[in-house]
């Protein structure tokens, strides 16, 4: 992996729940603070389909930025998706600061308040949230090497924390192995995966085969771990499957 993830909540028991998951990631740094003191290239924010950025966390981050951050969102959402953009999908929108560049936005849920505790939306959402990083990098090489994350769904969504940390487990350790040629693909993938609740280490076994047969074969790792060299000519070796 090639991008720095730094997983950032101010509740201690989404920490506790994702020391416990990312147990064996020690290049994953988890950090118990707010997302705004993060010196990132990118922060995430969970959003809705539409990009109002009127609750949680898309509101403390455009009251940061500034209105214009939500106002370059919709931009982006209304010329893509004619206004509503699909959970499983993300934009990557220019800062205008040094830190963080950029600003990933991905719904985890169609409305403002929607209860997400019944679906597969936090693993959509952090795939889509990688997904969109690393096509950033493709176009910009280096431009984002690290990426800060809150845990996606766990307070508006209302989805439990230990199966926000396993869903956003199951995102993270996909994007260690495998690059997508769309955002279809990589939810497709992550359906396969999913679709069987087995512990995580035998995700582990069956994603190879899983992801063989549907013709996606392992590509250099687009996500890295805190101690890792970042070199824009690595970038090249990604692999963005036809």
């Amino acid at each position: 992996m090639l991008v720095k993830v730094l997983l950032v909540d101010v509740n201690p028991k989404m920490i506790g729940a994702w020391r416990n998951t990312f147990e064996g990631n020690p290049e994953v740094e988890i950090v118990h603070g707010s997302m705004l003191d993060q010196p990132v290239s990118a922060w995430v924010t969970p959003t809705n389909s539409s990009a109002r950025m009127d609750g949680g966390l898309d509101l403390v981050i455009k009251n940061c930025l500034g209105q214009q951050i939500e106002r370059a969102v919709q931009a982006q959402v209304k010329q893509r998706y004619a206004g509503s953009m699909p959970v499983g999908h993300a934009v990557v929108v220019p800062t205008g600061r040094p830190q963080p560049r950029f600003l990933i936005s991905t719904p985890t849920m169609v409305g403002s308040s929607d209860n997400i505790g019944a679906t597969m939306n936090v693993a959509l959402a952090c795939a889509a949230a990688f997904q969109a990083a690393h096509w950033q990098n493709t176009e910009e090489p280096g431009s984002i090497r690290s990426i800060a994350l809150p845990g996606l769904g766990a307070q508006t969504g209302r989805v439990p924390v230990e199966i926000c940390a396993d869903l956003m487990w199951t995102a993270y350790d996909l994007f260690r192995e495998h690059a997508f040629r769309d955002f279809a693909q990589m939810r497709q993938a992550l359906e396969r995966l999913l679709g069987d609740l087995s512990p995580k280490d035998s995700h582990k076994r069956e994603a190879a085969p899983a992801l063989a047969s549907m013709g996606v074969t392992p590509s250099k790792p687009t996500l890295g771990g805190a101690n890792e060299d970042f070199d824009a000519a690595d970038l090249d070796d990604f692999d963005d499957r036809d």
